[in-house]
């Protein structure tokens, strides 16, 4: 139950291809955006569409695999976690970012797209 409290899954569409960069210490990190859309009638009756936009990270495995086979527009599913971090810019304001760290990632799509 515990995995229960900080659990996030999306289902959406890469906004660009993953940016990925090598450590010194040998390992990878890819982050890249994903768009999920919610979909819901307004007052009129007529069909909108809300998209957020979501900000994922990877590290090891995962971001190799990432980097490996998804690109702009492909459909994913991500499950993972919330993390939120900070820093300071250089006109010393203090930034807070919430990114979802990736554990696992499931490819969806054609068989032909991939």
């Amino acid at each position: 139950m515990s995995t229960l409290k900080n659990h996030v899954q999306l289902i959406g569409n890469v906004g660009q291809d993953p940016t990925i960069t090598n450590l010194e210490n040998g390992k990878k990190v890819v982050r890249f955006s994903l768009a999920t859309n919610e979909y819901y009638k307004d007052a009129k009756g007529e069909k909108q569409t809300e998209t957020n936009w979501h900000t994922v990270v990877a590290w090891g495995k995962t971001a190799e695999i990432i980097e490996k086979y998804v690109d702009k527009g492909k459909e994913i599913g991500v499950t993972g976690k919330l993390r939120t971090r900070t820093y300071t810019t250089e006109d010393g304001s203090q930034r807070y970012v919430t990114e979802v760290e990736a554990r696992e990632i499931l490819l969806l799509g054609t068989k032909n797209e991939q």
